[in-house]
């Protein structure tokens, strides 16, 4: 074979890996939500987590990421502390994990702490036929960077 066909195979291989991978990112707010309006948010009832190693750190890396947004986290031992106007600005944070074959996926939901309303969803997935805990440190990431995004 000569160069020109190698090079052409080679280019022709590379996008067909890069067609395999797949990323959503996506952040979906109610309609009858305002984000501004909220200021606190706590991390509880995290919906489920298992499979990867990687979501060992899950917890952590979403506190880490609400820290670096607008919004002052607070541990549940803390709402009681709070004012009722405060009460009224504060997220419950809830995450759930799942991972298969063919993806994986990281969600994050916000809900208004005193009605119980869901308010905001951040979805992280990914797929790229690496590892399995590559592309969940990869989902997790993208739904980190929808968080960081929504609560400026």
């Amino acid at each position: 074979m000569n160069m020109r066909k190698i090079f052409f195979v080679c280019i022709v291989c590379y996008t067909l890996c890069l067609s395999g991978c797949g990323v959503t990112k996506r952040a979906m707010v109610s309609n009858s939500a305002n984000l501004t309006g909220y200021n606190y948010a706590i991390i509880t009832d995290v919906i489920s987590y298992s499979g990867s190693a990687a979501l060992m750190d899950m917890e952590v890396k979403v506190y880490d990421a609400l820290s670096a947004t607008r919004l002052q986290v607070i541990g549940n031992g803390q709402v009681g502390q709070l004012s009722d106007t405060q009460r009224q600005q504060l997220l419950i944070v809830r995450f759930f994990a799942s991972q298969n074959n063919e993806e994986s996926v990281v969600g994050i939901n916000f809900v208004d702490y005193m009605t119980g309303k869901p308010i905001a969803s951040c979805k992280g997935a990914y797929s790229s036929g690496s590892t399995k805990e590559k592309e969940m440190i990869t989902a997790i990431d993208n739904a980190i960077a929808q968080i960081k995004a929504s609560f400026k």
